[in-house]
């Protein structure tokens, strides 16, 4: 006689309910499920393929990159040069030679100089002249890594800045060796999302030089350059900004709209212990000069240090709207990227392809349950019915965890969920054909069941 516990029964019978009750979100109406509680209102979310939506592939500069990481270079050089008071000429970035390059005054101090720069970096390739050329070149294992860290910081500064702008299950991954490919469902016209990804938002504080300018054709003093800024009555004007960096982006932890003493939208700044020290710092020692707030090599505020600020938190205040500033904290808050992007693909899928594709796995999963029903019931009559009651239960079940996890169902899941319901019967198939085997050996009906489970 075949036995089953009584807490299994109630168990078996709790899971079916469950899974009963976890799918009806997905075959109820937005109203209706606006009205359940919030934690049982996860429904399934659809794939670009099946909900429509847009599709955005970035071309991630690394060219910007390398160049970036050179000019860094050139300046400590010319720092560590001067400290050792080695003479040289002529240190600029080769374009040609992807380097830097420069002539010893003294071509015998080849050797010293090499130590020195091996010593500053040990990922440089040095090639000295007998006239005293030095050409230095980062290595290619170097670069690929570098440049492979580059793309996935990258990813990952897209992802929180998508997650922040309230788009839900997008698919960000990379292509090849610089691209990425990003993926909107729901998302018919990506502008907006668009314009946030494609900004590197790279900020910086530093001090606005004495000099005055005219025009962005001006010349800057040694070590400075000239920025453009837009005041608040839409005109532009230019600022001699000095190159260090006093307090870098990197070192902000938070931003989040605000407004200013005249009721202004601002956007308020926290940094961490290290950002917080250099701006208490910073403050202190520059009283009453104006410095520049940088974001993308352009000056958005310019203000002057009235008093020193022991706190290190700042607010950037100026001509935003609240849009304006609400972006802009967001950008902050996600980070700045490492490289510009630059977009060269995109497209929009529209919802009747979705449609089409949702209609047409619907009927593939339906034959499927009702072949593999039918045969189940003209091979095995009363446990055929059996099987197949526990074939319904199956992709109820998958349903149920598919809208918990909040997993993204797309047009090769569809296809997945019907290979299921040929799977889902394998064993059940198996177990049917030996307790047949078992009866045509004469044995009895219980006893046949119980070898073939």
């Amino acid at each position: 006689m075949i036995f089953m516990a009584r807490w299994k029964v109630i168990l078996n019978l709790i899971v079916c309910v469950l899974g009963i009750l976890f799918v009806l979100p997905n075959v109820l109406s937005t109203a209706q499920v606006a009205q359940l509680p919030t934690w049982f209102q996860h429904k399934i979310n659809l794939g670009l393929e099946l909900r429509g939506g847009s599709h955005l592939q970035f071309e991630v500069d690394l060219k910007t990159v390398k160049k970036d990481m050179l000019t860094t270079l050139v300046d400590d050089i010319r720092a560590i040069l001067r400290k050792e008071q080695i003479g040289y000429v002529g240190l600029a970035l080769n374009q040609q030679k992807s380097g830097i390059t420069f002539k010893l005054r003294d071509a015998g101090q080849s050797d010293k100089v090499s130590k020195i720069l091996n010593a500053l970096d040990r990922n440089l390739q040095i090639t000295a002249g007998t006239a005293g050329e030095i050409n230095i070149q980062y290595t290619e294992a170097h670069l690929e890594e570098r440049l492979r860290a580059i793309i996935g910081q990258s990813i990952e500064v897209i992802r929180r800045r998508v997650d922040e702008s309230g788009t839900k299950e997008p698919n960000i991954l990379r292509q090849g060796n610089d691209r990425i490919i990003v993926q909107l469902p729901g998302i018919d016209d990506p502008a907006e999302v668009k314009k946030l990804i494609g900004k590197t938002a790279k900020m910086s504080f530093r001090l606005v030089d004495s000099n005055r300018v005219d025009s962005p054709n001006s010349q800057a003093a040694i070590g400075s350059e000239i920025l453009s800024e837009t005041r608040s009555d839409g005109r532009t004007s230019y600022l001699s900004i000095k190159k260090q960096v006093m307090v870098s982006g990197d070192t902000l932890t938070d931003a989040q709209v605000t407004t200013d003493q005249n009721g202004q939208p601002a956007v308020s700044l926290r940094f961490n212990a290290v950002g917080a020290r250099k701006f208490a710092d910073m403050s202190a020692n520059h009283l009453k000069k104006q410095f520049a707030i940088i974001l993308d090599n352009t000056v958005i505020s310019a203000p002057v240090f009235q008093e020193p600020i022991p706190s290190g938190q700042g607010q950037i205040s100026g001509h935003f709207s609240y849009q304006e500033a609400t972006d802009l904290a967001l950008l902050l808050r996600a980070g700045a990227l490492p490289a510009p992007l630059k977009i060269i693909e995109e497209r929009t899928v529209g919802p009747s392809l979705g449609a089409d594709s949702i209609h047409d796995g619907q009927i593939a999963t339906t034959l499927a349950i009702v072949l593999v029903g039918i045969f189940m019931i003209l091979n095995y009559s009363l446990f055929g019915i059996f099987a197949d009651i526990a074939l319904v239960f199956n992709i109820i079940f998958l349903f149920a965890a598919l809208g918990v996890l909040q997993a993204t169902l797309t047009l090769p899941g569809i296809a997945g969920i019907a290979l299921t319901v040929g799977m889902a019967v394998d064993s059940n198939v198996l177990i049917y054909e030996r307790i047949k085997e078992e009866l045509r050996h004469g044995a009895k009906i219980f006893s046949a069941i119980e070898a073939g489970g």
